[in-house]
């Protein structure tokens, strides 16, 4: 394991984003109760047959990025895990969950030419 002390990056949170449902509120939008991805680094990974609405995923979209980074105990986004379907009228929600954490090397993911290295994707990762 590399000494991440000395390199500049920065440890981002794998989640899992699954859909819940309210008992009391039906979804009007397609949710399912236990669909889900996962999201690692930038990507939103799929497994088959899982699917989002894309309404849901639009309004679910600007949180990932804030989910994903360490954040204080008592940030709302370190102790809140649930998302609203965009609807008003669906019972549908997400549960953003954090996992394991990744190290990201600046020189792996930045564009700036001085400060770019091999790209993280085409490295083998464990």
């Amino acid at each position: 394991m590399q000494d991440h002390k000395t390199e500049d990056g920065v440890w981002l949170y794998d989640l899992r984003v699954e859909t819940v449902l309210d008992p009391d509120r039906p979804p009007v939008c397609r949710h399912v109760a236990g669909e889900s991805f996962r999201v690692e680094g930038e990507a939103l990974v799929f497994e088959a047959g899982q699917r989002v609405s894309m309404y849901a995923l639009a309004a679910l979209l600007p949180l990932l990025p804030a989910k994903q980074r360490e954040t204080a105990p008592g940030d709302w986004m370190s102790t809140d895990a649930e998302v609203a379907c965009p609807d008003p009228h669906c019972g549908g929600r997400f549960r953003i969950t954090r996992e394991a954490k990744r190290w990201f090397a600046h020189a792996e993911t930045t564009g700036l030419p001085e400060a770019r290295g091999s790209p993280y994707w085409t490295k083998d990762r464990p």
